[in-house]
């Protein structure tokens, strides 16, 4: 096996780090136009224009003041490395404070989205880490112009350009690239579907960490509000397709009153808003033109279009049983007016986002207080929700003594 580079990674002042991000800032302005016209160029390459992929991949001039947004927040964020996580003096005299420290090297795999290519990089370089850029062979032009962007920033202030790379690979050179790395990598993080998830944690050699598939559900419960389920579950669905924090699922209890009305109620706000209905066998009782759901692995599934199951259940530990079984683990609403039943669904659902009588689409950063995020991760290591500034970082001990030796 070929021996990776460890190469060494400086720590780079907080002043030097915001000076770099205020120089894109600037430089993502006075770029808009190109930034804009490159991004068409892939728009006219990929075709079709409509479905979550083409909805992912444009960018106009609100993308670029939300790219800039999210450079200036990063900016003001407080630098995450070297804060005290603990300090503690022992009884021998021996000093130990832990730290938090940079990762060293990420990389992260995603597919259309330009303003990844964005937010990752200034995620990563504010916390001190290099990263290592994959994005998808649809939006070449625009993460081509964007990592041109950075090194313009990067060498602006005397900084080497490696610390933000774009990595243009097929899929075989990417298979060797994560078996045999030529530098050392500390993480990997896939943003997307299961294929491309298992086709990094197959092939990976470093900590691979989850993150993109959402699958979310709502139960509304018998002692929901109707009014506030219908308004959560409009939004949830039909406000961002492309999110990862969409709908897909909704279980309503068959103790609900009036549930038969109310089901219909379901369906013709939906039909209104064009939302493909499918349905399990209870719920085809009612709504018979509805399609049934062809097999379990629907279940599974997370859409990414205007596509929905309306199913059934019979109280919360069913629903919660099946939310546990079928989701993603990403985002899952109850809508109830008790309180009781709300905390008990939140503490045993499995998911990195648990709601009451909300949307999911508040599973993001920026809606969430923590601002730009590399991923929503699904894991449970290092950290579960979006990754934002104080989470791509790891920790160190530093350990102070005076000729101290273990007896």
């Amino acid at each position: 096996m070929r021996k990776t580079k460890n190469l060494k990674m400086k720590l780079i002042k907080t002043d030097i780090k915001n000076n770099v991000l205020q120089s894109m800032i600037n430089i993502l302005d006075e770029k808009r136009a190109q930034i804009i016209e490159a991004n068409k160029q892939d728009l006219e390459a990929f075709g079709e224009n409509e479905g979550a992929m083409y909805d992912r991949l444009i960018v106009n001039d609100k993308k670029v003041d939300d790219m800039i947004q999210s450079v200036k927040e990063v900016m003001q964020q407080e630098d995450p490395v070297g804060q005290t996580i603990s300090h503690r003096v022992l009884d021998s005299g021996l000093d130990i404070t832990n730290k938090t420290a940079p990762f060293g090297t990420i990389m992260i795999i995603y597919e259309s989205r330009p303003d990844v290519t964005i937010e990752a990089a200034v995620l990563a370089f504010k916390a001190n880490n290099k990263i290592l850029l994959k994005g998808g062979k649809e939006a070449f032009n625009s993460n081509k112009i964007l990592e041109a962007c950075w090194h313009e920033a990067l060498k602006d202030n005397g900084l080497e350009t490696d610390w933000i790379r774009l990595m243009n690979m097929n899929r075989a050179d990417t298979r060797e690239f994560l078996k045999n790395p030529p530098e050392k990598l500390d993480l990997i993080v896939p943003r997307g579907g299961e294929k491309l998830i298992g086709f990094v944690k197959e092939n990976a050699t470093c900590a691979v960490l989850i993150s993109g598939r959402g699958n979310n559900f709502l139960y509304v419960s018998k002692d929901a509000d109707f009014d506030t389920a219908k308004k959560v579950i409009l939004n949830a669905k039909t406000d961002k397709i492309s999110g990862c924090n969409a709908l897909d699922k909704v279980l309503i209890d068959t103790q609900l009153p009036d549930y038969e009305n109310k089901l219909k109620e379901l369906q013709e706000m939906l039909k209104k808003h064009k939302v493909d209905i499918l349905v399990n066998d209870e719920a085809q009782k009612v709504l018979k033109e509805e399609t049934l759901i062809p097999n379990e692995d629907t279940w599974y599934e997370e859409f990414l279009a205007m596509k929905i199951v309306l199913g059934t259940t019979s109280g919360l530990e069913k629903a919660i049983d099946k939310i546990n079984k079928y989701s993603g683990g990403h985002s899952a609403v109850i809508i109830t007016k008790d309180k009781e039943e709300a905390a008990e669904f939140m503490q045993q659902v499995d998911s990195a986002a648990v709601y009451h009588n909300a949307s999911t689409r508040f599973t993001d950063g920026g809606q969430m207080g923590v601002g730009a995020e590399l991923a929503i991760s699904t894991d449970k290591l290092h950290h579960r929700g979006p990754l934002g500034l104080k989470q791509l970082v790891t920790n160190k001990y530093y350990v102070l003594g005076d000729g101290h030796i273990r007896e």
